[in-house]
């Protein structure tokens, strides 16, 4: 039997499925009494598991024919198409989604867990050049394996269609000089978008390009955010490193809520470099885009809590600096909902050197517990121990060669674990009080010759409790 994957299909034998429906009620009416045994929730989410089954049993008669993949074209101008150029040598890079997948490949990619990442090489250098794909991804598919994966919805017939199409629509891996080449390799389908890093090898050479590459569905907070209208209008000082020491020490100790009453998680990160540097650094160092908080995120999220299943993007809830909920959130996250490191960060009202600065707080979930004091009726645990997650960013930025220069100043207070600070979830938490600040490298930089501001901040006073601090002075006609 054959399921139904593919834009073209014929409708199922009448007979065959009156008798599945037949199968399947029996089926479900086998299960009713063990189902009505457990809670409520557990029941609903059950019976709409067995009646997707089937569903799926009704659809597995028929059989899929016709497949006509499209030629193959570079992506349109509503796609995310990142450039660059090095050494005479351009690269360009696009994430097709979903949609655009099974209109150019004929299958639906997603359900089987992939997706079409689209690559473009112009050799204008002097040399071959060897494009390796495991760079990439160390986990990519071959083009036989990837039509593979269908062969349970495809004629023989289509199986070997794809087959070939997929083959002749892949990048060469050599490229001589002069000579461009194109196509899709196939990976583990992200939501939300990924880092592409591509990787060009020739003689005693090696060319590095990288992208953070959104793939917007209307729900991730990156859509909404467009940095330079946060201040518009306005003129954000540029600061000296010793002034950009005194501004950040004079930032308010915490994150707040939307009363601007309570405290929440410490402010205890900084990172410098525009907006594009700072997504392009985490995306490449292992930080994913996170979903904004709508009913449908939410859900999600709770089924995701209730399963226990990963859900890499899931929402952030919002916290409060300079009057405002963050500017983006991020999470680096685990096989497990409950367990993920997350960031909230806001566009500060002064710059470095020219450069955005960004203000933010960073902390590892280690749990899930229920709450009524949010959108969601759960929220994560906190892992007390607040500096880990702060000097696993800068570990993280450090292993991929984004830092350029690193410090630290006095941000909430020293605690102890005897004597904890809490949050607006009345997580406990414990810190020496200080605030990481990275620099981002604008060209790739080994760790060892990442420099360090040396702003000797270890020996500062307990100052007791945080405090309600003021906020930093903004530009005339800012948000508060």
């Amino acid at each position: 039997m054959k399921r139904i994957t593919s834009i073209w299909f014929t409708p199922p034998d009448t007979g065959a499925a009156r008798a599945g429906a037949e199968d399947g009620a029996r089926f479900l009416s086998g299960c009713s009494t063990l189902v009505q045994r457990v809670a409520p929730w557990y029941a609903a989410t059950r019976r709409l598991a067995l009646t997707s089954i089937v569903i799926w049993g009704l659809a597995a008669c028929a059989t899929t024919s016709h497949l006509d993949p499209k030629p193959l074209s570079s992506p349109t101008a509503t796609q995310a198409v990142r450039s660059a150029t090095k050494d005479g040598v351009r690269v360009t890079a696009s994430i097709l989604n979903d949609a655009e997948a099974q209109k150019n490949f004929g299958v639906d990619l997603a359900s089987r867990q992939l997706q079409a990442i689209w690559v473009r090489i112009e050799n204008g250098s002097q040399l071959r050049l060897w494009f390796l794909v495991a760079a990439l991804d160390p986990d990519y598919y071959t083009p036989h394996e990837a039509a593979f994966l269908f062969r349970d919805s495809l004629s023989d017939e289509d199986s070997e269609r794809l087959t070939r199409y997929l083959t002749a629509h892949s990048p060469r891996q050599a490229i001589e000089p002069g000579q461009s080449t194109e196509g899709y390799v196939i990976t583990k389908r992200t939501e939300g978008g990924r880092y592409v890093h591509v990787e060009l090898a020739g003689h005693e050479k090696l060319l590095r390009f990288g992208f953070a590459i959104p793939l917007a569905d209307g729900s991730f907070d990156f859509e909404g955010l467009i940095p330079n209208q946060i201040y518009a209008g306005l003129e954000r000082p540029d600061l000296s490193a010793s002034e950009l020491r005194s501004a950040l020490r004079r930032l308010p100790c915490c994150t707040r809520d939307s009363s601007g009453e309570g405290l929440g998680d410490p402010l205890n990160i900084a990172i410098v470099g525009s907006f594009d540097e700072m997504m392009t650094a985490l995306a490449r160092s292992g930080w994913s885009f996170t979903h904004r908080i709508t009913l449908g995120t939410v859900g999600r999220l709770v089924e995701a809590t209730i399963s226990g299943e990963a859900y890499r993007v899931a929402p952030v809830s919002s916290l409060y600096v300079f009057g405002r909920p963050q500017d983006v959130a991020l999470q680096r996250a685990r096989s497990w909902i409950s367990q993920r490191n997350h960031m909230r960060l806001w566009l500060a009202p002064f710059r470095f050197e020219g450069r955005a600065v960004w203000v933010g707080q960073v902390s590892r979930d280690i749990g899930v517990k229920l709450t009524a004091k949010g959108p969601s009726p759960t929220t994560h645990v906190i892992d007390p121990y607040v500096d880990e997650a702060r000097e696993y960013l800068l570990q993280t930025l450090l292993h991929h060669h984004k830092v350029e220069r690193f410090g630290f100043v006095s941000g909430v207070g020293k605690t102890t674990p005897e004597h904890p600070f809490t949050n607006l979830s009345d997580d406990p938490y414990f810190t020496d009080g200080l605030r990481l600040v990275v620099v981002l490298a604008q060209q790739l930089m080994p760790p060892h010759q990442a420099r360090n501001f040396h702003w000797e901040e270890l020996d500062i006073p307990d100052p007791g409790p945080p405090q309600h601090s003021t906020e930093i002075a903004a530009p005339s006609g800012a948000p508060p």
